[in-house]
């Protein structure tokens, strides 16, 4: 069954939702695991893909966009909309919705910050999931 984890970032830790991913996929990546970013559109995905080029100097995390990278060959893809093609192993999600193929993944993140909207979305979230039986953890992030 698929693991979902939330990370809340805490008043006054540093970044915000969009950093703790590239964090989050980074260390996946590090982790030899495939990793699936679900945005809310293109231009949620194509800020993503800035991101992760600028997040923390040093890194590098091969990635591109769905639809325009190849796979096979980059172990970071970043899409929004209903599919998420042949990626399984995790699913950072960036979107205000559960995506409709969470639960062919092995695990998701899901990141908060203190941002009402976020929160609150968050919380729908977190009942979908609890509503039907999923492993949840809950990690408080203050750095």
């Amino acid at each position: 069954m698929t693991q979902i984890d939330f990370f809340v970032l805490q008043p006054g830790a540093p970044g915000n939702r969009w950093l703790l991913a590239c964090r989050l996929a980074e260390k996946a990546y590090q982790q030899g695991r495939r990793v699936y970013v679900q945005t809310d559109s293109e231009g949620d995905a194509r800020h993503m893909d800035r991101l992760l080029w600028t997040f923390r100097d040093g890194s590098f995390l091969p990635h591109g966009l769905a639809g325009q990278a190849d796979p096979r060959r980059t172990p970071v893809i970043i899409g929004h909309g209903e599919t998420a093609d042949d990626e399984q192993e995790v699913l950072i999600n960036l979107a205000a919705e559960v995506p409709p193929f969470f639960s062919r993944f092995d695990r998701i993140a899901e990141t908060l910050d203190q941002e009402q909207a976020s929160l609150d979305a968050g919380r729908r979230r977190f009942r979908f999931y609890r509503d039907r039986a999923y492993p949840l953890q809950h990690h408080d992030i203050s750095r």
